[in-house]
């Protein structure tokens, strides 16, 4: 079986760090994920996700992430059974995060502490590495390497 998700949304507000009796970290977190269509009147529309993360996780979003900061969520889908006030049964779905990435570079405003590792997209659809990283590309291409030709109807796919 396979249950996996990947959402890209932003934080509806702070995520909340709590601990379990014995110590372990748990942060909860909604995002707001836009869908790819307009409704009926034109206005984009947003589905609003419940997140859970442990452990090292947790302790990484609560540190990095605020209200408004794009994340991307990777995880399983869990559903879980409660009973309300009233006795009524309920069912909520949430998110349990293994993976939490930051969704956009710290130039772009996507977080506000002083961590400045990982990549980002740029919008001309590259990627480059952050300005303190010390990563340089090469300026010529090495030997090591060959261009291909053009034709590529002799491929199987």
């Amino acid at each position: 079986m396979l249950n996996h998700i990947v959402l890209m949304g932003r934080l509806v507000k702070d995520p909340e760090l709590r601990h379990t009796g014995s110590g372990i970290a748990v942060a909860s977190f909604r995002i707001a994920v836009d869908r790819d269509f307009k409704n009926q009147n034109g206005e984009k529309e947003a589905d609003f996700i419940d997140i859970v993360a442990w452990r090292n996780t947790a302790e990484f979003v609560s540190r990095y992430f605020t209200k408004g900061s794009l994340a991307v969520v990777s995880g399983r889908l869990q559903m879980r059974n409660w009973t309300d006030k009233e006795g009524g049964r309920r069912t909520s779905a949430e998110v349990v995060a293994e993976n939490v990435y930051f969704g956009s570079s710290k130039r772009e405003g996507g977080y506000s502490d002083g961590y400045s590792g990982g990549f980002s997209a740029p919008s001309d659809g590259g990627y480059s590495a952050p300005a303190d990283s010390g990563f340089s590309a090469p300026s010529q291409p090495t030997s090591d390497f060959a261009m291909l030709e053009s034709n590529d109807s002799d491929l199987p796919f």
